[in-house]
């Protein structure tokens, strides 16, 4: 058996990681101050729409906590017990940001449309103000984000998170003038209902996503059926079984594969060869740079157990 990854990829991937801290501890920072300044503003007001924005400000904070945790174990080595560190937390971090999420959002619904039935009377101008500040906050967690998101499921889920807070702002906003110019109390239900459909459908991609990584599923773009073709197509290959791919963490596709190879090879010295040539085609043309090849001869798969395949 061989195996091979690309050089320093697992270490340079978690530095990559790790380096965003920063950006991650001074978003949570503005995102708890205007948290506190909207649940201020909904007890002043008792605008749905504003707690509605507050309870999403409020699994926000708790998002980039997490976020930050995970950024901060994604650095941490490898041991003989946790082979891959942990690299996943990443993907714990974000199903769980997921998960809370979701059920926020549910709420939210509900209550917007009792409140469609029934409105209250909310000020209009200080709803506005609130609006307004949450904006701002929101517009700046953006910026720190904006340039790491790709990075990894963390990071997206606090950039999705923010931008959806951003979102709800906006509605805040133009449910504050609406109400100001025309005295239509359900604005501020609708506002709610509009931040609650914002949540949902997000929150149940994502966990979908995470959902998939964390069933060991074959990466999303990783066509198996393409890399067994390329694989029979490397001469002196005969068969591929056993062919399985998973994610580990964002960037970090894992291949393994038994390959059946003729008798020849293994006493002319080509194992060596075949071998880069093999993990060179993975790495090239489908981007997967930690893969583990078994080289087989045709008789060996009478002795194997009968769950490969």
């Amino acid at each position: 058996m061989a195996e091979r990854s690309h050089p320093g990829h697992p270490h340079a991937h978690a530095v990559e990681v790790g380096q965003h801290r920063g950006r991650l501890a001074v978003v949570l920072a503005v995102t708890v101050g205007v948290l506190v300044a909207e649940l201020v503003g909904a007890a002043l007001t008792g605008s749905l729409a504003l707690l509605a924005d507050a309870g999403h400000m409020l699994t926000d904070v708790a998002g980039l906590a997490t976020a930050l945790v995970a950024a901060h174990l994604a650095t941490r080595p490898a041991t003989s017990s946790r082979t891959w560190g942990f690299r996943r937390a990443e993907v714990l971090g974000a199903a769980l940001q997921a998960a809370v999420l979701l059920v926020v959002g549910v709420l939210i619904l509900v209550e917007g449309v009792r409140r469609l039935v029934a409105p209250p009377e909310v000020p209009s101008g200080l709803l506005l103000l609130f609006g307004v500040v949450g904006l701002v906050g929101n517009l700046v967690g953006l910026a720190l984000l904006a340039g790491a998101r790709g990075s990894n499921l963390n990071l997206r889920a606090a950039f999705l998170e923010v931008l959806a807070d951003a979102l709800g702002s906006v509605a805040v906003i133009v449910a504050a003038v609406v109400m100001a110019t025309t005295g239509w109390w359900r604005a501020d239900a609708l506002a709610s209902l509009l931040i609650g459909a914002l949540i949902v459908p997000r929150t149940v991609a994502l966990l979908r996503e995470t959902v998939h990584v964390l069933m060991e599923s074959t990466p999303r773009g990783l066509d198996l059926d393409r890399v067994r073709q390329r694989i029979l197509g490397v001469p002196h290959v005969t068969d591929v079984h056993d062919l399985h791919a998973t994610l580990v963490a964002t960037g970090l596709p894992v291949l393994t594969a038994h390959v059946v190879v003729e008798e020849s090879c293994f006493h002319d010295g080509h194992l060596a060869s075949l071998l880069d040539e093999l993990q060179g085609c993975l790495s090239d043309d489908f981007d997967v740079t930690h893969s583990t090849i078994q080289f087989e001869a045709a008789g060996h798969a009478d002795h194997e157990h009968p769950t490969h395949a």
